[in-house]
C-alpha cells in the first residue's frame, strides 16, 4: 500500500550542503597553508575528506517534484514510501526515485472483432479514460500499468461484447439474449464496462474514470445482410403501426356512422367500405377514386 515517505523542504537542506562543502574546502585548504605539524594537516585533510563524502551522500537525496507528480522512494530495493507533494525536496540520500505521473491519461483499443452474444461478429473499440490512485502498487504490483490497463481493456470490451447482443431488434423473441442490454445502449454499457474495468485493474492501484464505446459495428462480411434486415425489421414496424391505426380509424367511422343514423349499411356494404378504407389508410401511395356517376339500363 501506498505510504508518505520521508522528505524535507529542498532549500533548507541545499543551504546545509553549501555551507558543509564551504567548511570542507576551508579545513582541507587549512591542511595545506596554516603551519602547523604534519599530523594536524593530515588530521584537517582526513576531515575534510570525510566531510566530503557526507555531503556528496546527501547532495543525492535532492529531487524536483512537478504538480500531479510523484516519486516512488526505494532503499537498496526496500519500498520506502512515495512523494507526492509537488516542489523542491529532500528525501533518504542514496535512494531510487522512481516517476509515476498522477495525471488523467487516456487510450483508445485496436478495433476488435469478436461475435456478441448471438453470435454476430462485430467490429468494436473503446476509449478508456483513467488515473494513477496508488503509486506504490502501480509501480509493484505489475510489471508496467500502462500495458496492464491496455490489455484489460481489451479484455473487457471483448467480454462485454460477448455477452450483449448488438442490437436487441436482430434477436430471436425465444433467444436468451432477447430482454439483455444491447450494445447500443450507451449509457448502462458505458457504466458496465467501467465497473468491470474497475474491478480488473484495482490490483494496480488504477482507477477508472469513464470507459466509452467509440467503434460499434457489424464485420464487413455481414454488414450488408444486417442492414437489409433491420431495413425489413423497421418496415415491418410501421406497416404493423399503420395497420393498428388504420383499423381503430375504420371502427370510429363505422360506429359514428350508426350512432348519427348518417346511413344504413348492410354486411356486404359494410365489409365493402372497411376493405376501401383499409386500402386507403394502408396504402404507402395515394389513391385515385372512383366516382360512379350513374347506372346505365339497356
Amino acid at each position: 500500500m501506498e505510504r508518505r515517505a520521508f522528505r524535507l523542504n529542498g532549500f533548507v537542506m541545499l543551504l546545509v550542503v553549501t555551507v558543509g562543502t564551504l567548511v570542507a574546502a576551508g579545513l582541507a585548504l587549512a591542511g595545506v597553508f596554516l603551519d602547523i605539524a604534519m599530523a594536524q594537516r593530515i588530521a584537517y585533510w582526513v576531515v575534510a575528506a570525510l566531510l566530503g563524502l557526507v555531503i556528496l551522500c546527501l547532495a543525492t537525496g535532492f529531487v524536483v517534484i512537478n504538480p500531479n507528480e510523484a516519486r516512488v522512494i526505494q532503499f537498496f530495493g526496500r519500498y520506502f514510501g512515495t512523494v507526492a507533494d509537488d516542489g523542491f525536496k529532500w528525501v533518504v540520500p542514496l535512494t531510487v526515485k522512481r516517476r509515476v505521473t498522477l495525471r488523467v491519461r487516456n487510450f483508445e483499443t485496436s478495433k476488435l472483432k469478436v461475435n456478441d452474444a448471438v453470435g454476430n461478429p462485430v467490429e468494436i473499440a473503446a476509449v478508456v479514460v483513467y488515473k494513477v490512485v496508488d503509486s506504490g502498487k502501480a509501480i509493484f504490483a505489475v510489471d508496467d500499468y500502462e500495458e496492464y490497463v491496455a490489455i484489460q481493456s481489451e479484455t473487457a470490451v471483448r467480454h462485454l461484447a460477448t455477452t450483449h447482443p448488438y442490437d436487441t431488434t436482430a434477436v430471436p423473441v425465444d433467444s436468451d439474449a432477447a430482454d439483455a442490454t444491447s450494445l447500443r445502449d450507451g449509457a448502462q454499457v458505458s457504466a458496465e464496462l467501467t465497473s468491470e474495468l474497475g474491478e480488473r485493474t484495482e490490483l494496480a492501484g488504477i482507477e477508472i474514470v469513464e470507459a466509452r464505446i467509440t467503434h460499434l459495428a457489424y464485420a464487413p462480411e455481414i454488414a450488408q445482410a444486417m442492414l437489409v434486415r433491420q431495413q425489413a425489421a423497421q418496415v415491418v414496424a410501421a406497416r404493423a403501426m399503420i395497420v393498428e391505426g388504420a383499423v381503430g380509424m375504420v371502427g370510429m367511422a363505422l360506429d359514428q356512422l350508426a350512432e348519427q343514423s348518417v346511413v344504413d349499411l348492410d354486411d356486404e356494404r359494410r365489409a365493402a367500405m372497411v376493405s376501401n378504407l383499409l386500402v386507403v389508410l394502408c396504402g404507402d401511395k395515394a389513391t385515385q377514386p372512383v366516382v360512379n356517376a350513374g347506372t346505365l339500363y339497356a
